[in-house]
């Protein structure tokens, strides 16, 4: 069962991530009038996909306090870093986020991290 709380936080995690990169670009740029600026981010925390993603963030903490209840941090932390691959990958399919051979190599080493760690 831990091993489900730290994949739900993963799940929750990267959910949340990729609904707040939607949205927010599709509202655009964030304006340069200070009061415009304000109009903006309120009209984005009122966004229900937006407010899904703040709801996926506490789920994720929720996931993840049960998880310490079943596992060392030093051994669940590492598994956070799967969230980063996921949201590379995905973004790159969803986005078209260009992915670099750079890119590529450090992710490379983030997941051989993750197998040395495990």
């Amino acid at each position: 069962m831990g091993y489900l709380y730290i994949f739900g936080t993963i799940g929750f995690t990267v959910y949340g991530q990729l609904i707040l990169k939607w949205k927010i670009d599709q509202q655009g740029s964030l304006p340069e009038p200070f009061m415009d600026k304000i109009i903006f981010l309120l009209q984005l925390l009122l966004n229900p996909w937006i407010i899904s993603g703040f709801i996926a963030a506490f789920c994720a903490a929720l996931c993840w306090m049960a998880a310490m209840t079943k596992f060392d941090i030093s051994y669940a932390y590492p598994f956070m870093s799967i969230s980063f691959v996921l949201v590379f990958i995905l973004s790159a399919f969803l986005f078209h986020e260009p992915i670099s051979v750079q890119k590529a190599i450090g992710m490379g080493f983030v997941v051989l991290g993750i197998i040395v760690m495990r």
